[in-house]
């Protein structure tokens, strides 16, 4: 059969073959054969929090994860856009670091304005004009506008069904930030007329307790699932959970379950949802077609009381140093496991650089969609690292912290542009104003090399100038940042 460059199309069946796995492009009346896509964010869960990636320094049980990892691909080397959530969250749903916009540090607020523009195209909605259906059910914390106290009952704008979403259901921001309160679409499902406090003090829905939340989204995605199946066509879930974050409230049938203390039990229930949602997939018989993704939107967060997990030899950032909010690779250093039957081999792992941001250009590129030049700045196909044939075109990660400070990786090398860890942890004992490690020797960034390699400091220092300056990293036409962007923070 003869192909024409203009028909071809992911056909969505994988060939075995004896030199390994092939996707079989096939024509078939210009149409594609579309997976169903769910993306499971969790919310500060640490690459040692997930039992099969940290087997030696892990202490809680994660049944649901290590079966997704033994069904489909562990990436080793996968990394949040962030160190903190309201910035990776911008990057998964644009293929665009948030560092470009006017978020130069920390995180929105439950109530902040929305973060990604309007005129922006998103996964979500790049899809939906592929004849997906688009749902986001969980924590969104990118920002919307709320009803003013006088009028708690009113319409909420600028939300997730503005932003590419068919349907939202879930919170506002981090489940310690007001409003308490579940939102359906454009509404309040409980206005928030009382006042509550978990961590922080707020408006809250009379109905609201924090220890509801993980169960709720969990069920509403079930069913979600089960609608979609049941009307056979394509969809994308993104299913931001508000989990294992603060405040750790593990229901009463986990409390005690891990024996290292409530935030283990938090991460198992968490891993209980994953096994929900995969359980999901299977009653409904989509499992085949569907593409699975579990992972985090940085790391474990020192609010877990990460050294006393230590000394019970629980160890959240496995070998890394540092935690959420560092720019040190326990900061953004995640687990990413994808299950994809038919394409993904079975108990595989793959050590290529990916970023939270990869999703836009991924989905574009299984769909056969050239993405334009202003959308998808940072986003690079993993769609061949999926197949275990080829590799992604991607050769570099921006690393950023919580106040604002700059990594670049590339190959073995990552360069930090500040002293210490940029974030929580502090300076450590290295006062240099900049860091060069050795990635491949020195996971734990330990030796810095900065003051033996001034070369490789000075490459690097120019290749991150030439990142923020076009505006994107991937090929294509220069674009503008949303504001101006500076290297060194203070000069």
């Amino acid at each position: 059969m003869k192909l024409h460059q203009s028909m071809l199309v992911w056909f969505g069946a994988v060939l075995f073959a004896a030199n390994g796995w092939v996707f079989a492009q096939e024509e078939k009346s210009g149409s594609v054969v579309k997976p169903n896509i769910v993306y499971i964010l969790c919310d500060d869960l640490g690459y040692g929090d997930v039992h099969c990636l940290n087997p030696d320094k892990g202490k809680i049980a994660t049944p649901h994860a290590d079966k997704l990892a033994a069904q489909g691909i562990i990436f080793t080397e996968a990394h949040s856009g962030s160190s903190v959530c309201t910035p990776t969250r911008y990057g998964i749903l644009t293929g665009r670091y948030a560092w470009r916009t006017k978020l130069q540090a920390g995180v929105l607020d439950g109530d902040s304005p929305p973060l990604i523009a309007r005129e922006r195209l998103t996964t979500p909605a790049l899809l939906k004009q592929q004849g997906y259906e688009t749902a986001c059910i969980g924590k969104w914390h990118l920002g919307m506008k709320l009803p003013d106290a006088q009028h708690p009952g009113g319409t909420i704008e600028d939300g997730p069904v503005t932003r590419g979403f068919g349907h939202f259901f879930g919170i506002s921001a981090s489940l310690d930030m007001s409003p308490f309160a579940f939102i359906e679409n454009n509404r309040y499902t409980e206005a928030p007329t009382a006042v509550k406090q978990w961590i922080r003090k707020g408006p809250a829905a009379p109905g609201f307790e924090a220890v509801d939340v993980l169960p709720t989204l969990t069920r509403k995605a079930v069913e979600y699932i089960g609608r979609n199946a049941a009307a056979k066509k394509p969809f994308f879930l993104y299913l931001p959970l508000a989990s294992p974050h603060t405040p750790i409230v593990p229901a009463k049938e986990w409390q005690g379950k891990s024996g290292i203390g409530n935030f283990g039990d938090f991460v198992m229930q968490t891993d209980w949802a994953l096994g929900q949602v995969m359980d999901a997939l299977e009653t409904a018989g989509i499992a085949g077609n569907t593409l699975l993704i579990f992972t985090s939107d940085n790391g474990c967060s020192p609010a877990a009381d990460v050294k006393g997990l230590e000394k019970k030899g629980h160890f959240p950032s496995g070998e890394f140093r540092g935690y959420k909010a560092d720019i040190w690779e326990g900061g953004h250093h995640i687990p990413f496991i994808a299950r994809w039957p038919g394409v993904t081999k079975p108990g595989s792992s793959c050590g290529r650089l990916v970023c939270l941001t990869d999703l836009m250009a991924t989905c574009a590129e299984i769909l056969a969609v050239k993405l334009p030049d202003d959308a998808g700045e940072d986003s690079f196909s993993i769609l061949p690292l999926l197949l275990g044939k080829g590799q992604s075109s991607r050769e570099s990660i921006v690393h950023h912290s919580i106040k604002g400070m700059f990594a670049l990786r590339e190959a073995k090398h990552k360069m930090i542009f500040c002293a210490g860890s940029g974030g929580w942890s502090g300076n450590g004992s290295d006062s240099s104003p900049q860091q060069l490690y050795d990635m491949n020797a020195d996971i734990g960034e330990q030796n810095n090399l900065q003051s033996m390699q001034q070369a490789e400091v000075a490459r690097m220092a120019a290749k991150m100038e030439k990142i923020i300056a076009e505006g994107r990293s991937t090929p294509g036409a220069p674009q503008k940042n949303d504001v101006e962007v500076k290297l060194h923070k203070g000069k």
